[in-house]
């Protein structure tokens, strides 16, 4: 049986990405029309410079006489088009299964039940996140930071990255073992996580290598967040295994962690990284469990705190 064909409420139209950072990612069509393109108002936002602001809109259009619903897409005349199957088109209706691409990126179009959605969920967040810790890949982690410099641009509003590094960790590995190593990982992700506000975002880069940015945040407030991280894992007692379990046995690690901000430190988010990485080794360089900004602050900035966490 072709699937749209099916009953409305088991099976729903959806735009599925098959390349790109929001690899599987299922887009649901919930509205009459649905824009895609690289403005920050587009209904589908992809940044890609290939693709025009408003680059091409599908609409859904209803058959008064037979109650059945189509889907054309529409190239809203796009600098470099939009295909279907391959072939560039103006306007066409869609069938399940065509692939659309505009820019580097490419659609499909499908009609999915709850079950197929949830599957492609799953599929994203296990190429999206780190397997251990459940933070965010660095991969991701730039793609959502692209994404966040984009609004803060826009909106014209700051906000701060942090590059985290654990001291000594080699050290865990050697007295502890590789499986207490693992452990104090997840650990750590937890209390990073449970120290950000809600919609500030972290990942882990690998080894023992963290990352976060914070939305709305100036430099002297990433500080004070940064430094509610460092003290929260200093104050921790990690868990040691011993033969496969637990043990009541415990050990100690501290942090390094260095900020830069958007934009005064920067307005390019590779560059900002790039800061905040280098003011994390001068941490390390400092004597290690500290925090460092990438740039000498003024005193006004050193009195901001950063607004409460948001649970």
């Amino acid at each position: 049986m072709n699937k749209s064909k099916r009953p409305q409420e088991d099976l729903r139209p959806a735009l599925i990405f098959l390349t790109g950072d929001l690899l599987a990612v299922p887009i649901p069509l919930e509205r009459e029309e649905v824009i895609l393109g690289r403005a920050l108002e587009a209904d589908v936002r992809v940044n890609d410079t290939k693709i025009s602001r408003k680059h091409a809109r599908i609409n859904a259009i209803t058959d008064e006489e037979t109650n059945t619903v189509s889907y054309v897409l529409t190239d809203l005349s796009s600098r470099n088009g939009t295909l279907l199957n391959g072939q560039k088109v103006r306007q066409e209706t869609l069938q399940n299964g065509d692939k659309i691409t505009i820019g580097e990126h490419i659609l499909r179009f499908e009609f999915l039940d709850e079950i197929d959605r949830e599957f492609h969920r799953q599929i994203h967040r296990l190429l999206s996140h780190d397997d251990l810790t459940g933070l965010l890949s660095s991969r991701s982690f730039f793609s959502e930071l692209r994404r966040e410099s984009a609004r803060a641009k826009q909106e014209n509003r700051p906000f701060c990255v942090l590059m985290m590094d654990v001291d000594f960790f080699k050290s865990v590995n050697d007295t502890y073992g590789h499986l207490t190593g693992s452990k104090t990982l997840e650990e750590i992700g937890y209390y990073i996580t449970q120290n950000l506000r809600s919609g500030d975002v972290a990942a882990r880069f690998g080894g023992e290598e963290f990352a976060a940015f914070l939305l709305h945040a100036e430099i002297g407030q990433g500080l004070v967040a940064a430094e509610r991280i460092r003290s929260e894992i200093e104050k921790q007692e990690f868990t040691v295994i011993r033969q496969g379990k637990s043990s009541e046995e415990k050990h100690h690690v501290t942090i390094s962690i260095g900020v830069a901000s958007f934009p005064d430190d920067s307005s390019d988010v590779i560059e900002l990284v790039e800061m905040a990485d280098s003011a994390l080794y001068r941490a390390k360089r400092e004597g290690r469990n500290r925090i460092c900004a990438y740039r000498d602050l003024k005193p006004d900035e050193m009195h901001k705190s950063l607004p409460g966490r948001e649970d």
